[in-house]
């Protein structure tokens, strides 16, 4: 005969076997430190013996909340798996999303129905959102602030929303610095493949870029817009050469599109440094192992990651943040300037 099976430990059961108030394991649970730690000590022992496990999805539906968050990257998955920009920002807020009681949601919005996104992030599935890779065509997260808590990885291009707050570097000093890398080597006809200009990061690099440039009392020898992926850099460059542009510099606003761009160059024969100096920004897989290795600026996407759940779950907390959270780079030399 099967033995009856056994009631659920509740919060009243530990309480009396530890001891304590059931305000006591309450606290304990949701992990205050309020509690002594003799008590703290016997409602663990409790919740061990009787395998208490806590009712999150009570307490969630009490807190009006669903302990989840969105992680939410409007591009297509062939351009996501391809970039390692994405996997270390996921990286970095699933580590830090693991810290706490929330649970971290993907979501791939492509661009033929981002308004599917859109619907499933105001239906009161997630407590907030992590947008990446924003576009300034997609005006899907603009009305969003007001209704749920939003932090951005990269400047947005949203104009008209209001709570924007975002975690980034500062790309036109990223860009400036990079660019000046090569104007120290004595070169003066500087090229540049930009990244996309409907992204903050392709409008900012390019904009460094430019200053870098005009500070050195120089014009820009020809600049090409890319949308950062290392076969649009390889296009580009082969343009640039089949149309005999005159340059003896390279700043390309990825380390992808300067990888590209590296094998067009060693492919028509040139050499790099010597006849060309590259940089890049981004300190990733491509720069690492491009052919010469490139100087670049790195910037640290994990940690962005991080920093960005961090700063939701503290909104979704109420918790006041800074609206702006610029992180630090660094200058990476390597053979290609």
């Amino acid at each position: 005969m099967q033995e009856p099976r056994k009631p659920q430990a509740t919060l009243e059961l530990v309480a009396e076997r530890a001891g304590v108030s059931r305000a006591t394991v309450s606290r304990v649970v949701n992990g205050s430190d309020r509690v002594k730690a003799d008590a703290r000590k016997a409602v663990e022992q409790a919740i061990r013996e009787l395998n208490y496990v806590p009712n999150r999805a009570a307490r969630s539906l009490a807190q009006g909340r669903t302990n989840s968050i969105a992680l939410v990257v409007p591009e297509n998955t062939a351009k996501f798996f391809a970039d390692p920009y994405f996997a270390k920002v996921v990286q970095g807020a699933a580590q830090y999303v693991a810290g706490t009681e929330f649970m971290l949601t993907l979501l791939l919005s492509t661009e033929s129905d981002p308004a599917k996104t859109t619907r499933y992030l105001q239906g009161g599935n997630v407590d907030g959102a992590l947008v990446l890779s924003h576009h300034a065509a997609d005006r899907s997260y603009a009305d969003l602030g007001s209704l749920l808590p939003l932090v951005y990885g990269g400047r947005t291009m949203s104009t008209n929303q209001n709570e924007i707050y975002v975690v980034d570097i500062d790309n036109i000093a990223a860009a400036r610095q990079a660019t000046e890398v090569i104007i120290a080597q004595g070169r003066t006809r500087l090229a540049m493949i930009a990244g996309p200009q409907d992204m903050g990061a392709g409008l900012d690099r390019l904009t460094g870029f430019q200053q870098a440039v005009h500070n050195a009392g120089l014009e820009p020898a020809v600049i090409r817009i890319g949308d950062f992926t290392p076969a649009s850099g390889h296009r580009i460059m082969q343009q640039l050469i089949e149309s005999k542009a005159d340059f003896d510099g390279l700043f390309a606003a990825s380390a992808q599109m300067g990888f590209g761009a590296l094998q067009a160059l060693a492919e028509a024969g040139f050499k790099v440094p010597a006849d060309v100096s590259v940089t890049a920004v981004d300190d990733d897989s491509f720069a690492r192992s491009s052919t010469p290795p490139l100087t670049t600026i790195a910037q640290f996407p994990e940690r962005q990651g991080e920093i960005m759940a961090e700063l939701l779950i503290k909104r979704i907390q109420g918790e006041q943040v800074p609206e702006w959270s610029i992180m630090d780079t660094k200058l990476v030399l390597r053979d290609s300037h």
